[in-house]
């Protein structure tokens, strides 16, 4: 079962909180001026605006995240520490992301922090279909509406006999995907309509990533934000974590 560290988060806040506005507003006044603060209120005062703080960072603003698995290669690989902005979507309520105050809406090409369908796990795609848009894969090529998205062999393909990496135009949006050489079951023969209200998600390592063809589209309500930043890379906690790969993540 996963932590929901949102929820401790939000607990810790409101019991240091409250204990913090007794102090100030009941017991404070009751106490002599020489008499010493108890313990465990001098460290639920000094915790309360450093937790409020991080929860308002958290919830509204920007929250870190680490890549886990191989399914965005070549865009983020495991390891990278990455940050995802909450607000380009909207303003949601921390815990139960409703949504309260619209902003935008994803585009095509966006790379997204979500929860899938009948899932409680944060997943890291790229935003492949629209409501209303007809995706389908055929022979491990990408349509939707029925056009063709651009594929381009990069030279890289030639360092592994495995993996071919090509760069895709998702209508404007240009990245890098990797596939197989050799399609597997989830580049063949595949076509859907999306809903409305609903996103289409496919990993960059297009033969190697449990997506939206797997456990259908993502509805809007599970989205969480648009990761927008590579700020680290570290592996494991016995290597040194490295900045050489810092910058946009496209």
């Amino acid at each position: 079962m996963d932590i929901n560290f949102p929820l401790i988060l939000l607990f810790l806040v409101v019991i240091s909180g409250v204990i913090w506005s007794f102090d100030r507003f009941v017991l404070s006044k009751k106490r002599s001026k020489d008499e010493p603060v108890p313990g465990w209120i001098e460290y639920s005062g000094s915790f309360f605006p450093v937790l409020l703080l991080v929860f308002v960072l958290r919830s509204f603003l920007f929250e870190p995240f680490q890549i886990p698995s191989g399914s965005m290669i070549p865009t983020l690989k495991v390891g990278d520490f990455i940050l995802v902005n909450k607000f380009t979507y909207g303003i949601r309520l921390p815990v139960i992301g409703t949504k309260i105050i619209p902003i935008n809406e994803p585009m095509r090409g966006d790379v997204m922090v979500f929860f899938p369908p009948e899932d409680d796990r944060y997943f890291i795609k790229r935003v492949v279909g629209l409501p209303g848009d007809e995706i389908r894969l055929r022979d491990n090529i990408l349509y939707i509406n029925g056009l063709l998205s651009n594929q381009v062999s990069l030279p890289e393909s030639a360092e592994d006999s495995r993996f071919e990496l090509v760069s895709e135009d998702l209508n404007g949006v240009v990245h890098s995907v990797q596939k197989n050489k050799i399609a597997g079951p989830l580049g063949k023969n595949y076509v859907i309509t999306v809903p409305d209200n609903h996103y289409f998600m496919m990993g960059d390592n297009r033969d190697n990533s449990s997506d939206s063809r797997v456990w259908g589209p993502v509805p809007e309500e599970n989205i969480v934000g648009k990761a927008v930043l590579i700020w680290m890379y570290w592996e494991s906690f016995g290597e040194l974590p490295s900045f050489d790969r810092t910058g946009k993540i496209n």
